[in-house]
């Protein structure tokens, strides 16, 4: 069952009904769709469909709000953003039920990511009161002699944010957050796929004395191109996949755009690692979150006079992974987000092996749970290799010099995060500073980021950066102002 797909009546049982939020009042939309609990396959919230006409009205919303949002004191933006961490903390383990619930995640996975969320908005508070400009030494030249210049920062106005199922709160914070510190008013439009999780984050922003219009939601896939391309619209902050942001990019190419968009998460171990915990942390992270995230370990690049040693030891910890039930507190691996995604995500991994990819362990899927996979490459290609899967696959691939992943990593198409294992810091500092992506993790997987740290890639992994001190800068513009005296 599609999120698209409306189950008959006696199929809905429980159903969680969202609304679009259109200047601080709920709205229908021009028809509805239904979101879909991907490991028991049942009807779990029927949706408002936003058309033209909701996406317009989100945006006036906003566009009559943002001048108030601007004119905000900093000091009652953070207090804003404090009394909406608050509000969530208090909702947190029914906001990680509901995130379980509908978009398969374990439990245990969405009760972190709940509670990162307090902590980003926190995070974005105190940045909301360190926006700063700059002095620029007008007396280096004849022409600017006798003149004071400044540079200060101003909110864009109006922020589109966009965002997907699989970190549906936490990066939904880090697109409100930096915007709202900054001064700026938001429509945002979810993946359909966490509309009634993320509908119950907003109603904690709600709760915190939101003042009608700096935040507006609506939902359904339509909706986010009528967003992109609204002439009301400032800036967009989009986090998804590579194709839907290289069609952003090319809707709105005069205004700003920030992408965070996928990856293929490369991880090098080279021959003095500790092994223990490069292939612990490697196994946990190319599994977490049944592999959804985009800087999910995916390629293990591994030296190989130590490759045997290491693969066993990676093995031996994904068997111990338990699959199955997300609401269950011993789950490690729930469900992809739908059954088509696992579909395709065991097509791939049957199409590498007939690439001639060695399945040392999983490869099929039963509904929406795919088994953790992991793949020995003799190439460094291969469909499994070379595009994102995004799904509980790991290859691993021996290297004899350096050159070689280094030359993997900077020839392909991404460039998001990568992870160095080495217990030579040279080493690892030589390695940093070679590979072309957005972050190097030393004695780390590729998969970590901590909500503070700037995190975004380059090549076809993004533009812009996401951490709140970095996010305001891309949501805020510099005014030039000479002062003669």
């Amino acid at each position: 069952m599609t999120a698209a797909q409306v189950p008959p009546p006696a199929a809905a049982g429980e159903v969680h009904r969202v609304r679009a939020l259109v200047g601080g009042a709920h709205m229908d939309g021009e028809g509805t769709f239904w979101t879909v609990d991907p490991y028991c396959q049942t009807p779990f919230a029927e949706v408002a469909q936003a058309g033209p006409r909701e996406t317009a009205a989100a945006v006036a919303a906003a566009r009559a709000a943002a001048a108030g949002a601007a004119a905000s004191p900093a000091r009652e933006r953070a207090a804003l953003l404090r009394r909406a961490a608050a509000a969530i903390e208090a909702r947190s383990e029914a906001l990680a039920r509901t995130m379980a619930r509908e978009t398969g995640k374990a439990i245990r996975d969405a009760r972190r990511e709940v509670a990162r969320c307090p902590a980003t908005l926190e995070l974005c508070a105190e940045e909301a009161v360190r926006i700063e400009g700059a002095h620029v030494p007008m007396e280096a030249t004849d022409t600017g002699a006798g003149k004071l210049g400044v540079v200060l920062r101003f909110p864009l106005g109006v922020v589109a944010a966009i965002t997907p199922y699989n970190a549906p709160l936490n990066l939904v914070c880090h697109k409100i957050g930096p915007a709202l510190a900054a001064g700026n008013a938001v429509v945002l439009k979810p993946a359909v796929q966490a509309s009634a999780t993320v509908a119950a984050l907003v109603e904690a922003f709600q709760a915190a004395d939101l003042p009608d219009g700096w935040l507006n939601v609506i939902y359904g896939d339509a909706a986010g191109r009528h967003l992109v391309e609204s002439p009301g619209i400032d800036a967009v902050s989009f986090t998804g996949s590579t194709a839907v942001g290289a069609r952003i990019r090319a809707a709105v190419p005069l205004k700003p755009v920030v992408l965070e968009l996928g990856g293929n998460g490369f991880t090098i171990v080279h021959h003095d690692a500790d092994m223990e915990a490069a292939a612990g942390l490697c196994a946990a992270n190319a599994m977490r979150l049944a592999g959804q995230s985009c800087i999910s370990v995916q390629n293990v690049c591994v030296s190989r006079p130590v490759f045997e040693r290491f693969a066993a030891l990676l093995l031996t910890q994904v068997d111990r992974l338990k699959v199955g039930d997300p609401m269950d507190v011993d789950t490690d691996v729930g469900p992809v987000i739908s059954e088509a995604a696992a579909e395709a995500i065991t097509a791939r991994v049957a199409a590498a092996a007939k690439t001639g990819a060695q399945i040392l362990r999983g490869g099929g899927r039963k509904a929406a749970l795919v088994e953790p996979t992991v793949l020995r490459l003799e190439t460094a290609r291969g469909p499994t290799f070379d595009e994102e899967v995004f799904g509980p696959v790991v290859n691993l691939v021996a290297y004899d010099d350096l050159c070689e992943p280094v030359s993997w990593v900077n020839g392909g198409r991404y460039g998001l995060q990568a992870g160095v294992f080495s217990g030579s810091l040279a080493v690892g500092m030589s390695l940093a500073r070679a590979l072309r992506v957005g972050g190097v993790i030393l004695n780390g997987s590729s998969t970590w980021r901590s909500d503070q740290a700037p995190y975004g890639g380059v090549k076809d992994s993004g533009s812009g950066r996401e951490g709140p001190r970095y996010a305001i800068r891309d949501m805020t513009e510099e005014r030039f102002i000479v002062i003669n005296h």
